[in-house]
């Protein structure tokens, strides 16, 4: 084999697993996948946090865990850089739809960015429930950038069984 069709071989078998790893990463991760709206201050001077925030990443990933017990489902959401009244949480139809807004907080003004992996501004991140819940009845905690939502289900919508007797 020349070289030339090694490094055609190498190239082909590195681009199928990078496509492989891309396929892996949307099946596994793609509902995570979230897009962050910058707030528009529509005027003729940017400040510095403005300039730095239409720079940084307009995505981000808002990794979850959906768990169910006996009485609940349970969903927690990664979510750091909140503060807990920065959330507004809804139920719609079979959706935890969780929304905010995160913003750039800076405690520095020297320094100059290289890296802005980040995202910031509006979102909102629907997460689908397994079983019909009671959103009444759901309680939301945020704890070292990870907000979960206890969401009791919905006991009528739950069914029952029904058991068979004999002759």
């Amino acid at each position: 084999m020349s070289t030339l069709d090694q490094i055609r071989e190498g190239f082909s078998h590195a681009m199928n697993s990078l496509g492989r790893g891309w396929h892996q990463l949307r099946e596994h991760a793609g509902q995570a996948l979230t897009r962050f709206q910058p707030a528009s201050d529509e005027g003729p001077v940017e400040s510095v946090e403005q300039g730095l925030i239409r720079n940084a990443s307009r995505w981000g990933v808002l990794a979850s865990e959906v768990r169910e017990t006996d009485e609940a489902v349970i969903v927690g959401l990664e979510i750091p850089g909140m503060e807990s009244e920065d959330f507004q949480i809804d139920v719609v139809d079979s959706y935890l739809v969780v929304s905010g807004e995160k913003r750039l907080s800076r405690e520095e003004s020297g320094g100059r960015f290289y890296v802005m992996e980040r995202a910031y501004g509006r979102f909102e991140r629907a997460v689908p429930l397994p079983v019909p819940v009671d959103a009444g009845g759901a309680r939301a905690r945020y704890r070292k950038g990870v907000l979960t939502v206890t969401l009791p289900k919905n006991v009528r919508a739950m069914g029952r069984r029904i058991p068979v007797q004999g002759a």
